[in-house]
């Protein structure tokens, strides 16, 4: 994988310079009889200037040319490859509804989110999730102070994990729970959300968000918790405690550790988060979202904090996979470098590697090599993910799909590889204008024309122009 440089900038002062070779070379051969095909002869030592002056070639390089480059062609040779087409690491996604979950007719009190990785284990696919079944929807985050033990604040409050399989990766059996929440006061005894899975020396183990109080009391406060199992089918042992804290009291991971998402790598656990700084219960608008890693030698920690935390400074849900010698990440959404992939030959120095549209929220990809350790990782082709807006006012809801994608080395789609997405434009109307901001632009435009007929009032001058009769 390519790694950054430091810009060198084009020299404008030898362009500068060549070109005023070339005009003093025409002025002498029109004093010396040559005036009429001056133009010619300028045009063709311009042409033959380009060698001369380093120009970038017509034919892409490879590899970065040894001349002087604006930041922008310097930055082109650290991506994969200069084009997205034959980026490995660049890719279309497409997306598939999954088959056979009830929803009980859109009316919000049934939701399922947050999936985890798939995992393939005697023919079939195996799934664990988010899945809440209340008397009510929730009731927003902004009201938790009225959520109860049986209406949640959240969509993610009152859940337990509960899993699926399926034989095609398409169609999806529901099972049943596999993690209840736990009896007060154990973590989790709110809810338990957002799990993912590891396979470690032939055992399984979910790591979950575990909740002690309803969601938006204080903020979106938990830590990890993590239950075990010899068979994907259960049953699971709880451990009914933390298994990676949130930081210390000042520390950016001080209030909670978020979608935990476990790797095999290094003969370690590397154990990815995502946590939201400076955000506070009485200042919640200038939030921050950053994505840690923690350590350990042992599932079931302790786990140690990465010195460099956060190890990616965009991102909202973790999808992290191995990926040649080191980890690819798809970081999805929040901050200035959402939107991409980005790639670390040591799983902690990210690079961005290519920019993607249309991405996967909370994407769970199949990834068979996550806990093999490998050292070669083989990439990803489709996964899991979920959409959060699926009902509408007072019966929010979440549904999860499927979706696919080429960033394998083992899959060439060139259908994958493309770089435009055509929406309708519907889909641009949607994204329209408030009532408030369409009001406020039209009062800016009444008052510039107002100031206008004032200014020329004032002049003596009339506005001519031809009214509508």
């Amino acid at each position: 994988m390519a790694r950054p440089r430091k810009p060198t900038g084009s020299d404008p002062i030898r362009f500068v310079s060549a070109t005023t070779r070339v005009i003093t070379e025409e002025a002498n051969m029109r004093r010396s009889g040559y005036a009429a095909a001056g133009g010619l002869v300028f045009v063709l030592l311009l042409a033959g200037l380009a060698p001369a002056r380093g120009a970038f070639p017509h034919r892409m390089p490879a590899e970065n040319p040894d001349i002087p480059l604006s930041a922008a062609m310097e930055r082109i040779f650290d991506y994969p490859a200069p084009r997205p087409q034959d980026n490995e690491l660049y890719t279309l996604f497409k997306y598939t509804p999954l088959e056979e979950f009830d929803y009980h007719g859109g009316d919000g009190t049934v939701s399922r989110r947050d999936p985890s990785r798939p995992i393939y284990v005697n023919g079939r696919y195996y799934i664990w999730y988010t899945k809440r079944h209340t008397v009510a929807p929730p009731v927003g985050a902004h009201r938790a102070a009225e959520a109860t033990d049986e209406i949640p604040s959240t969509d993610w409050d009152r859940c337990e994990i509960w899993y699926a399989t399926s034989e095609d990766g398409f169609t999806w059996k529901e099972q049943g729970v596999a993690v209840p929440r736990p009896p007060k006061p154990h973590p989790g005894w709110r809810s338990v959300a957002t799990p993912d899975i590891l396979i470690w020396k032939g055992r399984y183990y979910l790591y979950y968000q575990a909740f002690n109080e309803a969601s938006g009391r204080r903020g979106d406060w938990c830590a990890v918790s993590a239950s075990w199992a010899d068979s994907p089918d259960g049953p699971w042992t709880p451990t009914l405690r933390t298994i990676i804290p949130t930081g210390e009291p000042g520390d950016w991971d001080q209030d909670a550790i978020h979608d935990p998402h476990p790797i095999v790598y290094k003969g370690k656990i590397y154990a990815y988060y995502k946590a939201a700084f400076n955000k506070w219960p009485d200042m919640r608008d200038k939030y921050m979202v950053g994505l840690g890693l923690a350590i350990a030698d042992d599932p079931l920690g302790p786990f140690r904090k990465c010195a460099l935390n956060p190890v990616l400074n965009s991102g909202h849900e973790t999808t992290f996979f191995p990926f040649r010698e080191g980890v690819a990440a798809l970081v999805i959404r929040d901050g200035n470098e959402r939107c991409t992939i980005q790639y670390a030959e040591d799983g902690i120095n990210f690079h961005i590697a290519s920019v993607v549209s249309f991405v996967p929220v909370a994407a769970a990809p199949y990834t068979p090599d996550a806990f093999s350790d490998s050292g070669d990782g083989r990439g990803v082709t489709w996964g899991l993910c979920h959409f959060t807006n699926a009902g509408g006012p007072g019966r929010q809801y979440s549904i999860m799909a499927r979706f696919d994608c080429d960033l394998s080395r083992d899959v060439h789609d060139p259908a994958m590889k493309g770089v435009n997405i055509w929406h309708r434009p519907e889909v641009y109307f949607a994204q329209g204008l408030s009532p408030e901001q369409k009001a406020r632009i039209l009062e800016r435009e009444r008052r510039r024309a107002d100031a206008r007929v004032a200014a020329g009032s004032e002049s003596g001058e009339t506005d001519t122009t031809e009214q509508p009769k």
